[in-house]
């Protein structure tokens, strides 16, 4: 995996942990009861993302490592999601 690969894997890693992350523990204006004119009722209450960004650094970082280690020991390869067979055979030549 080169260090280009595994920056990728990390960006696309945190940005779907951090989806996962972001509606947790979320408390709406509308639940609050105390709307701020202007915004909608479904508004968070209170600003979050700091602490919700730290802790999608950590969760990711542990996500990451594991596809890293699955992807650069070879245990899952391209090959086994060519379902339909059009890759072409590994060639045995380097």
């Amino acid at each position: 995996m080169t260090i280009t690969a595994a920056a990728v894997l990390f960006a696309v890693t945190w940005f779907m942990v951090f989806f996962i992350v972001l509606p947790l523990r979320l408390t709406t204006q509308g639940d609050a009861g105390s709307v701020v004119p202007g915004t909608p009722p479904s508004a968070p209450r209170d600003e979050m993302v700091g602490r919700k960004a730290k802790i999608t650094t950590l969760f990711a970082v542990i996500v990451w490592a594991i596809l890293a280690a699955i992807i650069t020991s070879g245990t899952i390869t391209v090959r086994d999601f060519d379902w339909m067979g059009r890759m072409p055979p590994v060639s045995s030549a380097p």
